[in-house]
């Protein structure tokens, strides 16, 4: 029996593992070369979600897509967390360096359908930034260029219906081409969002309701990214140039204790994001050697004004200007049986300034310099990484009444990881590393960048200190899908949000955790169907077909929040995912999203699940795959919901979003007559870290 079950795990990891892979043809004269992408691909150090080929994921705006994914957690209260790691956010390799409601405001008006990929990397090794904390999600928008001019069009409408019919809209067109000489691509789109927001406050002690509000908001971000390469032999330089504008309006009407207003809020974002890179390339392909310097800006603006007494609440501005180098340079050296070392530096400055009704209420200056040194071998089944990075803080700046409390340290974060390989795609890993978090320009900012009426007041704290983390975790995976593993982080000075009541006034704030610990176990399981319609034994003998694998996908993950003082109590996650293949290849998937109620989450007590969400996709590819079609049902039951109690308090904090919509999304390539066309690797920005921490046998 013990063997039937090892064979039977052994035969759901490969036949979903070989089956749900993605395939894209190119055609040269008479041979068809075929290269397979996987819907999903865990590696030592990351776990990459291909976004593009994926219709129920691609759907939407590149929020709802990540709120997909199984094991990540995205809300109001939890922020974004991958597995219990909270996610330090990149766009095409590099920070955005933008979180709290920014963050949401700029992934909500990024088209999903415009992303390649995302990458989960839960192990960053030292040629990331220690400041990455526990994890880094990427998200990856380049695309791959052609010796032809070519072109994409992708567009989306969805509607929901509560209240009253409201509408999101994006379009965007993809442009590029490569020559002899030099490359270009060009994305430009806009996005339109019509959404709603209720959201109650109760005092449950006494049944007095503190805030019942009611928004209704109008999102619309307009962007574009380009890009230039020029080839110098063996080497290459590319220029990028991204740019972003969002502006969003709201008009909520509000009552609670003591009041009742109606208000209009206003936001302005301005993202700009340039990035020059030069690659120098070598007679050795191993041997890499990448320069990058970045420059982005990012200005906000934000207004709430009273529309009774018709007067101006909040008037607040925030600039915010980032600078980057950094070097990196990695070479193979005869380190056991085989081995690299990676070596680099990063110089980098943050500068952020805000102001209210015109005055300065704080000016931050953050300065880091680091190197890193990392090197990698393999012994017979066994991989090694070892590392260290070196970074200098200093951090120094002024409120409009006193001088925040200087930081300037210097710290060595290690990492290390040890890696067995049972077979090719199966492995257990072993990681551990130390990183920082230094406190967000969000968190930092003592101004209110959110709604607020009489009773509800938020703010930041200028005076956070940095989190350091001791992240440790062990994984078995096995043919990409599925998985095993347990991590934990300790963790000093942890940033979070805190609820506290004063009198009828509920204070929003940001403090520092002085200790606590994160405990998360996680499995992914693949079930192929035909297990249970056809048994063992006739599975074995299906000669299967990569576009007509029926499956079901298991995620279950447990997270418990240790805090000093506090009786916690953890909770789970569940995420199922089934594809079926219908008639005619139409795929449908199914996606169930939930969690247990009760469980803390730092100083939240769940009383609704994270994400609690059936929905439908149906997609088919036509005009020999160069046109897809995708309609999509989210939130078919309108139970999505969150719900939460503040610690020590008797409040109860609940949001409801217009989740529950209907809609279409259409992605059309171009054809071209060109049947010896090649693909180039990116050019909308490209990361020089892609590939697995470890190296493969």
């Amino acid at each position: 029996m013990k063997k039937l079950t090892l064979l039977l795990l052994f035969l759901s990891f490969y036949s979903v593992s070989s089956q749900e892979k993605i395939k894209d043809t190119v055609q040269l004269k008479e041979v068809v070369v075929k290269s397979e992408r996987k819907a999903v691909e865990q590696k030592a150090d990351r776990t990459i979600f291909d976004f593009a080929s994926q219709a129920h994921l691609n759907s939407g705006s590149v929020l709802e897509g990540l709120k997909k994914l199984p094991g990540l957690i995205v809300s109001d209260v939890a922020g974004m967390m991958y597995q219990g790691k909270q996610l330090d956010v990149y766009l095409d390799g590099r920070p955005l360096n933008i979180s709290s409601n920014e963050l949401n405001a700029f992934l909500e008006g990024m088209p999903a359908n415009n992303i390649e990929k995302v990458e989960v990397i839960t192990q960053p090794g030292a040629e990331f930034p220690a400041t990455s904390g526990g994890a880094i999600i990427n998200i990856v928008t380049s695309k791959k260029a052609k010796s032809y001019l070519s072109a994409t069009y992708s567009t989306n409408l969805y509607m929901t219906s509560y209240d009253k019919t409201r509408y999101r809209t994006n379009n965007s067109l993809l442009l590029s081409s490569k020559n002899k000489y030099f490359g270009w691509q060009f994305n430009a789109g806009q996005s339109y969002r019509e959404t709603a927001l209720w959201s109650d406050i109760t005092n449950i002690q006494n049944a007095l309701v503190v805030s019942d509000s009611d928004a209704d908001r109008i999102n619309r971000n307009n962007y574009m990214k380009s890009a230039l390469t020029f080839d110098f032999g063996k080497d290459r330089l590319l220029l990028n140039y991204d740019l972003n504008y969002i502006k969003n309006n709201a008009h909520t009407f509000a009552k609670g204790f003591g009041f009742e207003s109606l208000d209009e809020s206003k936001t302005k974002i301005l993202r700009q994001d340039a990035v020059a890179t030069y690659q120098k390339r070598f007679d050795n392909k191993d041997k890499k050697l990448d320069f990058r310097f970045n420059f982005a800006r990012n200005d906000t603006d934000f207004n709430l004004n009273s529309l009774i007494v018709n007067s101006s609440v909040l008037n607040t501005t925030s600039v915010q200007d980032f600078i980057n180098f950094k070097a990196d340079y990695s070479q193979p050296i005869k380190l056991l049986e085989e081995g690299k070392i990676s070596f680099g530096s990063l110089i980098e400055n943050l500068s952020f300034i805000t102001d209210s009704f015109g005055v300065t209420n704080l000016d931050y200056d953050r300065r880091t310099a680091a190197g890193y040194l990392e090197l990698q071998a393999t012994y017979k089944k066994f991989d090694f990484i070892l590392g260290t990075r070196a970074e200098d803080y200093s951090i120094t700046g002024n409120t409009n009444n006193s001088e925040l409390i200087p930081f300037k340290q210097f710290r060595l974060f290690p990492n290390a990881s040890m890696q067995y390989n049972f077979a090719p795609q199966i492995f257990l890993s072993f990681n551990y590393n130390k990183k920082i978090t230094l406190p967000s320009t969000s968190s930092l900012n003592p101004n209110n960048t959110n709604y607020q009426n009489q009773n509800i007041n938020f703010a930041g704290n200028p005076f956070l200190q940095p989190t350091i983390f001791d992240n440790f975790e062990v994984k078995i995976s096995a043919f990409d899908y599925a998985f095993i593993g347990y991590n934990v982080s300790e963790i000093n000075n942890q940033v979070v949000n805190r609820v506290v009541l004063d009198g009828f006034e509920v204070n929003n704030n940001v403090v520092n955790i002085p200790e606590m610990r994160i405990h998360n176990f996680n499995i992914g399981m693949p079930l192929p169907y035909m297990l249970f319609t056809k048994g063992l034994k006739e599975t074995m003998k299906f000669d299967f077909n990569p576009d007509k694998i029926n499956f079901l996908y298991l995620y279950v993950g447990y997270q418990m929040h240790e805090i000093h003082g506090l009786n916690t109590k953890a909770f789970w996650n569940f995420n199922l995912m089934s594809q079926i293949v219908l008639p005619m290849d139409i795929k449908f998937i199914t996606e169930f999203n939930t969690s247990t109620t009760g469980g803390n989450f730092f100083y939240f007590v769940g009383t609704e699940p994270f994400e609690n969400s059936l929905d439908f996709n149906f997609s088919k590819k036509f005009l020999k795959d160069r046109l897809t079609v995708s309609i999509d049902f989210d939130d078919v039951l309108n139970s999505n919901k969150q719900g939460f109690t503040a610690i020590e308090t008797p409040l109860l904090l609940e949001n409801k979003y217009d989740t529950r919509r209907f809609g279409f999304s259409i992605n059309y390539k171009i054809p071209t007559r060109n049947k010896l066309a090649k693909e180039d690797p990116n050019l909308l920005n490209k990361e020089k870290k892609e590939e697995t921490g470890t190296i493969s046998n």
